[in-house]
């Protein structure tokens, strides 16, 4: 499959959208934890985990949609 500009735009927006929400969602885990809300051990490294892996996922789609950008432009 050969990535288009348009394949390229979306892969950045979902990169993008990711670091936006779980940004937001680490950023309220963080305060819920910061307050001393009462949750077992699992729910925060479980939240964590959650929030690692989709910056992780965010970080592999961008870079893929910035080379397919990348590319489109050369093509």
């Amino acid at each position: 499959m050969k990535f288009e500009r348009k394949h390229a735009i979306l892969l950045l927006a979902v990169a993008a959208w990711n670091v936006f929400s779980f940004g937001n969602f680490a950023k309220n885990l963080y305060h819920a934890y910061d307050t001393g809300e009462d949750r077992p051990t699992g729910y925060w490294v479980a939240h964590t985990v959650l929030i690692v892996v989709n910056f992780i996922i965010a970080g592999l789609l961008g870079s893929l949609g910035w080379k397919a950008l990348r590319a489109s432009k050369d093509a």
